[in-house]
């Protein structure tokens, strides 16, 4: 069950009007640290870039790989336990425009989590602690803890056997 905030359009699509629900100087600023810390060759950079810069929930020993692409309008929303990975080209979402509405949600990713690469994580999803995200996934309701999910639409699969 995704947990989001909804809010309604008015007679036009809210990408149309995305300023009157978020600062253009905040989405700037949000563009220059994000596509210097995708492109930073240090997760420990990455790091305190995500952190200090945009109010990301980075806990200790979090990585974020090359090209990993945090929400752009609304990073602070993201929040990541620690020792988890975040795999290459990964998109982190915590809004959606819709036609009549946009919502928003916080996306929270537990500790010892490993995400791979390509994955699409929507707004408003935990991932829980020692899961596994398979390459490509898009990750569209809760993980629960100690397991694995791949694929579109999402299979998720206990751990607890292994």
């Amino acid at each position: 069950m995704r947990r989001l905030e909804v809010r309604k359009a008015g007679h036009v699509n809210p990408l149309w009007n995305m300023y009157q629900t978020i600062s253009r100087l905040k989405v700037v600023k949000n563009f220059i640290f994000i596509e210097l810390g995708r492109y930073a060759p240090s997760t420990k950079i990455k790091h305190r870039l995500y952190t200090k810069a945009l109010g990301m929930k980075l806990e200790d020993n979090v990585s974020l790989a090359f090209r990993a692409m945090p929400d752009l309008m609304y990073p602070e929303r993201i929040h990541i336990g620690k020792n988890s990975i975040i795999g290459y080209n990964t998109v982190i979402l915590t809004h959606e425009y819709l036609v009549d509405e946009y919502r928003v949600g916080d996306v929270k990713i537990g500790c010892h989590t490993m995400v791979g690469a390509n994955v699409t994580i929507l707004p408003g999803v935990e991932i829980g602690d020692y899961a596994v995200v398979g390459a490509g996934s898009v990750v569209s309701k809760d993980v629960p803890e100690h397991s694995v999910c791949y694929g579109n639409p999402l299979v998720i699969r206990s751990r607890n056997n292994e």
